[in-house]
């Protein structure tokens, strides 16, 4: 039964990422800005790394491939594993940023509680919005490990400010109670 359960799970998960890089234009882009818009556009045809997970908070409409590192190229993609922090389908935490103008900008309406949902192709992983909170840019601390599974999405913050915006809003997630 549990062979069962698992292989269907992976099977799952590979199916996500599959379906969301078939997607490529189906992406809601009517809260960018045009700027994220056309970075997006330009980032399709160049080689950006494979994704690794697909990030889902239903209640939001938000499911963004995530990639690994947050070099430009890979943001402008999708959302990007924060390096040196937990891999997604790992026990601890799990770092992973995105741009405010872009896949990230629905965070702006996020509230404790939300469901989080995070696929590889070997394992999904649901989490519970446990706060929000802002930082300034230097603040590492919120990406230190953690003793449970958890999930920190980082974005900058105000979401509306024009150019460089100044903090980070930093959203928490901790895994749903018996599961992993």
């Amino acid at each position: 039964m549990w062979a069962a359960a698992t292989a269907r799970s992976r099977l799952l998960a590979a199916d996500a990422l599959e379906e969301l890089a078939r997607a490529g234009s189906a992406v809601d882009q009517s809260s960018w800005s045009r700027e994220r818009v056309q970075a997006y556009d330009a980032a399709r045809g160049s080689s950006t790394p494979a994704a690794i997970a697909v990030l889902t908070i239903p209640r939001l409409n938000l499911t963004v491939p995530v990639l690994e590192g947050v070099e430009a190229p890979v943001l402008d993609r999708g959302a990007g594993h924060i390096p040196e922090t937990a891999n997604p389908g790992e026990g601890g935490n799990v770092g992973i940023a995105g741009h405010r103008d872009g896949f990230f900008r629905s965070l702006k309406d996020v509230r404790v509680g939300d469901e989080v949902r995070l696929e590889t192709r070997t394992a999904r992983m649901r989490y519970v919005v446990d706060r929000t909170w802002i930082v300034e840019p230097e603040d590492l601390s919120v990406l230190a490990a953690t003793p449970s599974p958890s999930v920190t999405l980082v974005t900058c913050y105000p979401f509306y400010y024009v150019g460089a915006a100044p903090r980070r809003f930093i959203v928490r997630a901790v895994t749903v109670e018996g599961e992993r």
